[in-house]
């Protein structure tokens, strides 16, 4: 886990969004067999994807980082 900058209260969603598309990008799978329709979120992603879609429901622009779980955290702490 990468330690986050201890000024890190609050997590806009422009964040959230950037890191689910970095987690996105880096499980995609390169192999041309797989089925572009069919892909599925490695953890990470689908860890984020699940705040970030209350986030939308919401209509919030950020969050509490205390309020993220542990795998949520740790998901955002790589692209913070």
């Amino acid at each position: 886990m990468t330690p986050l900058p201890l000024t890190v209260t609050a997590v806009t969603i422009a964040q959230i969004e950037s890191a689910i598309n970095h987690w996105r990008e880096r499980s995609l799978p390169v192999s041309p067999d797989i089925d572009p329709e069919n892909l599925v979120l490695c953890a990470q992603a689908r860890a984020l994807a699940d705040v970030y879609g209350m986030m939308i429901y919401r209509r919030q622009t950020s969050v509490e980082f205390s309020a993220l779980s542990a795998q949520q955290r740790d998901a955002l702490a790589v692209t913070l």
